[in-house]
């Protein structure tokens, strides 16, 4: 405050405490009292701030909340799967059916680099969820690339080793071993004929089962002509549980009479050699 101000406010002070309007006690005020009452308190400093000069830039007080974050990786327009993509490569290899037949099956083969008879294409079908062997649907095609993100050769290229290491999956191979068998068969027909459950085991079984080339044998030599669906699906339950010697085969157990017979048939080969 001015200190002209200041000697005003003192002397109107000094009048104040000689005159007591209500003619009471006189009342003492003081000055620096006062002076606080006509604000007269000190201004406080504004306190600077640490860091950069440019005020669009705030330093912050928690230094790990600050870190630059790393860029991420852009996604490219070839990256993102495209439904039309997919459609027009579906129509590459579809007739006038809208139905990917054995013919475009096996240019589709072809182009992705992979045999008609490798068992990839059987991880495929399973993903497209397609129910007869040698055919895709435009339904099941869509759906199931969809679901793979491949709409595009190359796109699918990289993928079939993932779809290759879906058979290392115990659950997994299960389920598409059990698919195998409705996959393969005629529609018509409730069992599998034997020539095509020996392929279809040769392509499922033949590079993890010690025993799979004898019990191949037995089935040539074999009066069996079709194998049902409890018979295929107990081979894989015999060949996961039995050891290749056969010790621990119960006789007793719920196997069908097939499985029987080739243990009754594989000991005696045993025993003869």
């Amino acid at each position: 405050m001015a200190k002209t101000d200041l000697q005003t406010v003192s002397e109107t002070l000094d009048r104040f405490n000689r005159i007591d309007l209500n003619g009471q006690e006189e009342k003492y005020i003081d000055p620096a009292q006062l002076a606080n009452l006509c604000g007269g308190m000190p201004v406080k400093k504004k306190r600077k701030s640490s860091g950069s000069d440019d005020p669009g830039i705030r330093k912050c007080k928690i230094t790990s909340f600050c870190r630059p974050l790393a860029p991420g990786r852009l996604i490219s327009p070839e990256d993102q799967f495209s439904n039309k993509k997919c459609l027009a490569w579906f129509y590459e290899y579809a007739g006038p059916d809208e139905v990917v037949g054995p013919e475009g099956m096996e240019k589709f083969c072809e182009d992705i680099g992979v045999e008609p008879e490798n068992i990839i294409m059987l991880v495929l079908a399973w993903k497209l969820e397609a129910p007869n062997m040698g055919f895709f649907t435009k339904e099941e095609w869509l759906k199931g690339m969809t679901l793979l993100q491949c709409d595009g050769t190359d796109s699918l290229q990289r993928k079939l080793d993932y779809l290759r290491n879906q058979l290392n999956d115990t659950v997994i191979f299960k389920n598409i071993y059990r698919y195998a068998f409705d996959f393969a068969r005629d529609k018509d027909q409730r069992s599998l004929d034997m020539d095509t459950a020996k392929s279809m085991l040769a392509l499922l079984l033949g590079r993890t089962w010690l025993l799979f080339p004898v019990f191949h044998q037995f089935l040539e030599q074999s009066k069996y002509k079709v194998m049902n669906k409890d018979q295929w699906y107990n081979v894989l339950e015999f060949s996961r549980t039995v050891h290749t010697d056969l010790s621990n085969y119960d006789e007793d157990g719920a196997w069908p009479v097939l499985l029987d017979e080739f243990v009754e048939w594989q000991k005696a080969r045993l025993a003869a050699s």
